[in-house]
């Protein structure tokens, strides 16, 4: 039986085309030593590289 490996479900969300996005790490603390674009960039969230997508897909066996 497969399992959806719940460490990954966590962290990531699929698109509906089935591309996987992430949040910006290093943004819940010291806010204000970074600068205004810098937390305006933090604040979209991002897409996962494709070489990195891969192996995660596999944890995610029945999408979320």
């Amino acid at each position: 039986m497969q399992k959806t490996k719940k460490s990954v479900a966590k962290r990531f969300k699929l698109t509906a085309r089935g591309k996987l996005i992430r949040r910006t790490p290093g943004f819940r603390h010291l806010l204000s030593a970074k600068s205004t674009k810098q937390k305006r960039r933090a604040s979209r969230d991002k897409l996962v590289a494709e070489g990195h997508a891969k192996p995660l897909l596999r944890c995610l066996p029945f999408g979320l």
